[in-house]
């Protein structure tokens, strides 16, 4: 039962860090109804921005925390103002082209700053078990991924109460929901579409370095994003706590899956089986665990 109770938390500290990618995809589709194929890229960028900037500085981590902030802030920024916002009331498949295009530059741009290198990203946190609950409970649970996803899930849950209890979070909501509406009562949707896109950097920096330090910081980052899709299915596009609900589900169960399915599947059925839920669930509830309903009407 103790090594069932450990694939389970491990499979949930996983879900966490799932639901930290997923978070910058809910937040910009929230607000503008663009599913940002570039948040992959995004972590990327960041991650590889914190060790290039780490080594050609050799200024102190929170330093070169800020500043990396700047830079995603600022890319944000200039993202919304130079790709998307002459892009307004086009089709959605152009903004989202848009994206994919976006992701491609910034992949390149990154790579070609920092270099292709495979670099490592050390946060301070050791990657060991917690000798407690070994003791204890002979459970193997590293000390890495409980930090990793403590502050994963006091970001996420601090950004559901900026969505939900402050003015710009109303606003947000308000934007999401109908946009010419939002602009009748002036709420300046150019200032929060440049403000959503500036939390997504952030968030991005923080999967970054978070992913950065468990796997290295190298392109396939960039495939992190992925992971996120299903988690989207399952949770709503534009839901927060989707995110961490969808998130955790499909840590815990794609874990599960490879111990207790795996052997009798021929194994490395960790990579795939999250999909296969997604796919079994768009048949079931197309929009999401805590999506709303859309009924047409013809």
């Amino acid at each position: 039962m103790s090594f069932f109770f450990e694939v389970l938390i491990g499979g949930l500290l996983a879900g966490v860090m799932y639901s930290l990618v997923a978070l910058g995809f809910v937040l910009i589709y929230k607000a503008s109804g663009v599913f940002n194929f570039a948040q992959g890229a995004m972590v990327f960028l960041a991650a590889l921005t914190f060790v290039g900037l780490q080594e050609k500085t050799g200024m102190p981590f929170w330093a070169v925390l800020v500043l990396t902030l700047g830079v995603m802030v600022a890319l944000g920024i200039v993202t919304e103002r130079i790709v998307l916002r002459p892009l307004v009331n086009q089709p959605q498949i152009t903004l989202f082209m848009a994206t994919i295009g976006l992701a491609f530059f910034l992949e390149g741009a990154a790579q070609m700053i920092w270099g292709t290198d495979v670099r490592p990203l050390d946060l301070g946190i050791k990657d060991e078990p917690i000798e407690a609950l070994m003791t204890r409970f002979d459970m193997v649970i590293s000390k890495f991924d409980v930090i990793a996803a403590g502050v994963a899930g006091l970001l996420v849950a601090t950004l559901a109460i900026f969505f939900n209890k402050t003015r710009i979070g109303r606003a947000l909501r308000a934007v999401a929901d109908d946009h010419q509406a939002a602009l009748a009562v002036g709420i300046p949707l150019k200032t929060i579409w440049a403000i959503v896109w500036s939390v997504a950097g952030f968030v991005a920096l923080v999967a970054g370095l978070m992913w950065g330090a468990r796997n290295g910081v190298q392109f396939a980052l960039t495939f992190v994003a992925l992971k996120a899709l299903p988690v989207l299915i399952l949770g709503g596009f534009e839901s927060v706590a989707g995110a961490i609900v969808g998130g955790l589900i499909i840590g815990a169960s794609e874990k599960l899956a490879e111990v207790y399915l795996g052997p009798h599947v021929g194994g490395g059925i960790e990579g795939w089986f999250a999909y296969v839920m997604a796919l079994l669930f768009l048949l079931i509830r197309p929009e999401g665990l805590f999506g709303e309903k859309h009924i047409d009407r013809v």
